[in-house]
């Protein structure tokens, strides 16, 4: 509260408004003058990968593309952005067959055009070191999941396996429903804390996995963005991302139990997305 406060960028005094329902970052409503603005105050956290200079960069680039709303200002530790009012996204909104079409020009747009925009040094962002690398910081936290972890990096060797070779593209890669804002006449793709260059297929993987789209949906979506259908062998890949991104969020879950000061219940979601995971590798490997 008190750095949103302190930003150089108010014209006076302000008195920021916490938003609830981040688990990664501190978020605010600041209304200066004028002018509303969303506030993300948080430093890198490199055991996340999070790295601030690419996420300012990308938002830039996504405000560029039209896909996110403007960067009015940056400093260490905290991005200020013009404030869209409107709807955030739940799981059963982004479900909707209509929401969807909705939803996929955004992700091609994000895939084929943010890579025009992005300036200075870029990160990739390919899941599997991200679950190797987690393994170490487990492993080093001593966290209570230790006695599964084995069987969660052999599971994520095969996965890597399994997709195989891939086209690369720049990815957001969190496409959680809270990062999606329906304005009543658009939608903003927001939060670019994980973006970088990766497969496709995790983009399309990780939103239907965070939002548990139902199969045929699924299967609509591949062949939509590919614009050809979607046979077996894409399909067996798509799925093992599909694993990979569910293994992610439980993972990346598993680190904030030991490192997040967020007020959230790191423990309950780690338990939900492992159930998943394990849900969606049963599907897998009965392919």
């Amino acid at each position: 509260m008190a750095r949103a406060r302190a930003l150089a960028c108010w014209s006076g005094p302000v008195a920021p408004e916490i938003i609830k329902g981040g688990i990664t970052n501190a978020n605010f409503r600041v209304v200066d003058g004028d002018r509303t603005c969303f506030v993300r105050i948080g430093d890198d956290i490199p055991v996340h990968g999070v790295m601030r200079f690419n996420e300012l960069a990308a938002s830039r680039a996504a405000a560029e593309c039209g896909l996110s709303p403007a960067v009015i200002h940056a400093e260490p530790g905290a991005i200020v952005f013009d404030f869209v009012q409107g709807h955030t996204l739940a799981a059963e909104d982004v479900r909707r067959p209509e929401m969807l079409d909705r939803i996929l020009p955004l992700i091609r747009r994000c895939h084929r055009e943010m890579p025009l925009h992005v300036t200075g040094p870029a990160l990739i962002f390919w899941v599997f070191h991200v679950l190797r690398d987690y393994g170490h910081s487990l492993k080093a936290g001593n966290s209570r999941h230790l006695g599964i972890l084995p069987r969660l990096l052999d599971i994520a060797a095969e996965l890597e396996k399994a997709v195989g070779p891939v086209e690369i593209v720049y990815g957001h890669n969190d496409l959680l429903p809270t990062n999606l804002i329906d304005d009543g006449s658009r939608l903003w793709l927001i939060d670019w804390d994980y973006a970088g260059f990766n497969s496709p297929l995790f983009d399309l993987a990780n939103l239907c996995s965070n939002n548990e789209v139902p199969a045929a949906d699924e299967q609509r979506l591949i062949e939509a963005y590919f614009e050809k259908p979607a046979g077996a062998e894409l399909m067996r890949r798509y799925h093992a991302m599909k694993c990979a991104s569910l293994l992610r969020e439980t993972m990346w879950s598993m680190i904030s139990e030991i490192h997040s000061t967020l007020d959230f219940d790191y423990q309950a979601y780690t338990a939900e997305n492992l159930a998943r995971f394990e849900r969606a590798l049963g599907d897998f490997r009965n392919m």
